[in-house]
Order: structure tokens, then sequence, then C-alpha cells
């Protein structure tokens, strides 16, 4: 083993597991599932109020944010929660590790695979849905969509960068699932529930100090702002205009903390594994 990074360990490993996640049709699957519900979103989102059919751009990308924050994290929590203690629990871990390849190799080339395999499973499903509906979209709406399904790429990244951390941490499969799935109902379920009973209790007046930093402490509110706070409408939708700052709200800033949540998981993973 050297001390200097190996690329071509790296590639050979991510190699490995994406295809191994290819060949198990999970991430095929994966894609049906958000071709399917992107588009009956886009159709029938609005058919309780007795419509149907394309809305526009800023109104479909309010309901497919929903549809990503439940589950996008859930798939890359469940695709990465056994990279680690997977391998340990089949006793290969020692093998792996007793070849020309450090620690830190196998645990990038592993996120790498994991996040190329998210990666197709994420543009390949909410892609073909855009292409479907591409005809109703002007060029203004087409880059905003794009910039949608980017977001969408790094939230998945940023939970699987938490599913590492987990299934470096864990003692076995039992456990590091059972930390994945708690992880999930937390950060998607109860965090903003948790936020919105601090702020009733104390009459609001967290709104202008620190709530808005405490959004960025969950991935899937950093989402959330980075893509429904530069509509009017939205904004008055999810209400978020009356405790989340303009300035703070700008795409580099919301685009930097949900980098963050990608590296600084994954950085205490590598050097929790070491």
């Amino acid at each position: 083993m050297t001390g200097n990074l190996e690329l071509r360990q790296v590639g050979v490993i991510a190699e490995k597991e994406f295809w191994d996640r290819i060949r198990n049709r999970w991430v095929l699957g994966a894609a049906g599932l958000f071709t399917a519900f992107a588009l009956a979103i886009a159709y029938l989102g609005a058919a309780q109020q007795g419509a149907v059919g394309f809305r526009g751009i800023d109104a479909t990308i309010a309901s497919l944010v929903s549809l990503v924050i439940y589950l996008v994290p859930l798939i890359a929590l469940l695709l990465g929660y056994d990279a680690i203690v997977g391998e340990r629990d089949k006793g290969s871990l020692p093998l792996l590790l007793s070849m020309p390849v450090t620690r830190f190799e196998l645990l990038l080339g592993k996120y790498i695979g994991l996040a190329a395999a998210l990666a197709f499973s994420t543009l390949a499903g909410f892609g073909i849905a855009g292409l479907l509906l591409s005809y109703r979209m002007g060029l203004a709406a087409l880059y905003q969509y794009g910039a949608f399904l980017l977001s969408a790429l790094l939230l998945g990244w940023a939970f699987l960068s938490i599913a590492l951390l987990i299934s470096v941490l864990a003692a076995d499969r039992v456990r590091a699932s059972a930390a994945a799935i708690a992880i999930w109902f937390f950060y998607v379920l109860i965090y903003d529930l948790l936020l919105l009973g601090l702020l009733v209790a104390t009459q609001g007046k967290l709104g202008l100090s620190i709530f808005p930093l405490l959004l960025m402490l969950n991935p899937a509110d950093v989402f959330r702002i980075l893509n429904v706070f530069g509509f009017e409408d939205v904004q008055r939708l999810y209400g978020l205009a009356t405790v989340f700052p303009k300035g703070l709200a700008n795409a580099w800033c919301m685009g930097a903390a949900m980098v963050s949540w990608i590296l600084v998981p994954l950085g205490f993973a590598v050097w929790r594994f070491r």
C-alpha cells in the first residue's frame, strides 16, 4: 500500500459498485419509479382543483420537490447503508483491505460507484419525464428544470454520504438499516415538525435569528429552499418567505450548503474508517 491516492484503484472499485447495482436492476427500478411519479405529478398535481395537464414549470417543480424529498433520500440511504458493514458481515472486508488498496481508496471508490448509480437513476427517471414534457416548456423552463435535476443529484449524494457514514459506524447490517430508516424519518418527516413546534413555542421570535440556520442543518430543507425560493407563489405555499432571508437564499449559498452536506459526512466517514 502507498500513501498516495491511486486513481486506477478507485476507478476499479467504483466501476464494480456501479455495475453491481445496475445488474441487480434495483437502480433501473428506481429510475422507472421516478419517471412514473414525475409524470403523474406533472399532469395530475392540480386534480384536486379540478384541472389536469401541465400547469407551468413553477408549479411542476414545486410539486416535484416534495416527491424528491421523500424518495431520493430514501433510495440513497438504502443504496449505501451496507457499503462497508455489508462487506464486514460477509467476511470480505479483510480480504479487500489485504489487497494493494488503501482504506481511503476503498471508501472513495464505493462512494463514487454508488453516486454514479444514484445519478443514473435520478437523471434517467426525471430526465425522461423532462423530455416528455419538453414540448410544453420554453428554453427558460428547460433551464429551470435542469437546475432542479442538479439539485436533486446533490440531495441524493448528500444522503449517500450520510449512508456511508452509517455503514462505517454500524456494528452490523441490521443496525445500519435501522439507523438509515431512522435518519430518513428524522430529516424528512420529523425535523420540520420540531422546528415548527419551536417556532410556535417561542411565538416566532426565532424567525429572524437562528431559525434560518436551523433549516440549513437539514439537507432536505436546503434542497427545498434552493428550488422554491425563486418563485413568489411557491414561497407563499411553503411559507419560507416569512422566516428565511432572501440574501441567504441565493443559489450559490444554498449550493455551497448542499456541497458541505456531501463533503462533511463523507470526510468523517473516511476519518473513522481509517
